[in-house]
């Protein structure tokens, strides 16, 4: 039995514009034809018609940067040691369940703890739970340099961390070829942290030769590589190694952006978090008093030039959320990086959703049939009340979105409410000040005083 939907404007996921009075036709969770309504093939006796002709009908999201074992995390701490594996493998379905029913059909989760990812994955797959399609790595192979070496040395990496710390190269390789065996999509590199050298830049945590090294490994046994780079060295010894996708490339500069045409990488900006931490962080939370005054302001400035530039060069680029944060909550921001790429990058509306749909979706396996609606791809799309084409911060309004396709059925999923207690906030921090007389004397009346006994 097959299934004709008939769609007010239909976007495609590759064109410049939407086409009205369209009729996809579905069968068996394939897209058969994709078209003109008026020549499309006729409904048989026992098929289906859907009629989306007040609608929007478009290729569903593909998010590339959506973390499911962070669990909206409040802090590293929350992401790396609180909650057992166990638990996360088990909140993961929902947070991947969340992703779904916000239009996001496929994504990728670049690192995570232990083999949370590959288990919701292969649980998805299984038919186990309804989810997206998803690709994904382990943690993040990281040095002492690295992004996912949060803690003291004397603390070391947790077992349970997104990160797997590595001494040496025969250590990197080791722990390559044990995650390509434990099937990994793609297999995910912590290429700076935090440290800088005396003029304030992030160093790289790997050299150029140890970075191509553990890149050519990657390739060597069929697997692409997602590199964390938010400095210019990182992002510079990532192009040269030839790695697949780099995130950030916050302070990418010319000779970063020769190699990245060069070695034929593809970049994922990832400006959602950033973003929301200049808009949306307030007083109360710490990290207000680390992106206060300037708002966070040099890697914002630096990566809209840096980024700009990149697409210039015609270098692809495509969306991630980085969901999973307290500040990115899965099902709620993934859709803010296209109205960024369009607000901020220069994309028009139909290239930024370009980017978020076919571009994003070709850089996962199956990427052929994904991303675009026309014969013989997955039936993944959504169905939304508006048209954001001509407006594209639309599709952040969740009331317009009215129907998610996935293999060409509706999904209906009943999810349980946002929330972080006894879900991820496991940290105890007991006091966000230091309460000196002083201090006390300067909060005046917003102290509390107790009745002595009469």
């Amino acid at each position: 039995m097959a299934k004709h939907i008939r769609c007010g404007h239909l976007f495609d996921g590759v064109s410049d514009d939407a086409k009205t009075d369209q009729t996809i036709v579905v069968d068996g969770g394939t897209i058969t034809y994709a078209g003109n309504g008026a020549v499309a093939p006729k409904p048989g006796p026992r098929d289906e018609i859907v009629d989306a002709s007040k609608y929007f009908v478009m290729p569903g999201m593909t998010d590339l940067h959506t973390h499911l074992s962070y669990g909206n995390a409040m802090c590293e701490e929350d992401i790396d040691i609180y909650a057992s594996v166990e638990l996360r493998a088990l909140r993961g379905v929902i947070n991947a369940q969340r992703v779904l029913m916000a239009g996001v059909t496929s994504m990728g989760d670049p690192g995570g703890s232990a083999r949370v990812q590959t288990s919701v994955r292969n649980a998805i797959n299984a038919g186990m739970f309804p989810g997206p399609r998803i690709n994904c790595s382990g943690p993040y192979v990281t040095s002492r340099q690295g992004l996912t070496d949060y803690y003291p040395t004397w603390f070391g990496a947790p077992s349970t961390s997104i990160g797997a710390l590595v001494k040496n190269m025969d250590e990197a390789i080791e722990l390559i070829r044990s995650q390509i065996k434990d099937g990994v999509d793609f297999v995910k590199f912590a290429m700076d942290g935090r440290h800088v050298n005396d003029k304030g830049e992030l160093i790289a945590a790997f050299s150029l030769a140890e970075t191509k090294r553990m890149v050519d490994e990657c390739h060597r046994l069929g697997k692409k590589t997602v590199m964390h780079a938010r400095g210019r060295e990182a992002t510079l010894y990532c192009a040269k190694a030839g790695a697949d996708l780099i995130f950030h490339a916050s302070w990418a500069d010319a000779e970063c952006i020769d190699a990245i045409v060069k070695h034929k990488s593809i970049v994922c900006p990832t400006l959602t978090l950033l973003y929301q931490n200049m808009t949306v962080t307030q007083p109360t939370d710490p990290l207000y008093h680390k992106v206060r005054p300037d708002l966070g302001s040099k890697e914002w400035e630096a990566a809209i030039v840096s980024l700009n530039r990149i697409r210039e060069a015609g270098i692809p680029m495509v969306t991630g959320s980085e969901a999973g944060f307290a500040l990115t909550p899965y099902g709620e921001w993934h859709w803010r990086e296209v109205e960024i790429f369009h607000k901020f990058l220069g994309f028009t509306p139909a290239a930024a959703i370009r980017a978020a749909t076919s571009a994003s979706a070709a850089f996962l396996n199956d990427g052929e049939r994904l991303g675009a609606i026309k014969a013989g791809n997955h039936a993944d799309f959504i169905v939304f009340d508006g048209n954001p084409l001509k407006n594209v911060s639309l599709l952040l309004e969740k009331a317009r979105l009215k129907d998610v396709y996935l293999a060409g059925e509706p999904v209906r999923i009943e999810l349980p409410p946002l929330a972080s207690k006894g879900v991820s906030d496991f940290s105890y921090k007991m006091w966000q000040d230091m309460y000196t007389q002083l201090r006390v004397k300067a909060l005046g009346n917003k102290i509390r005083h107790i009745q002595a006994a009469e």
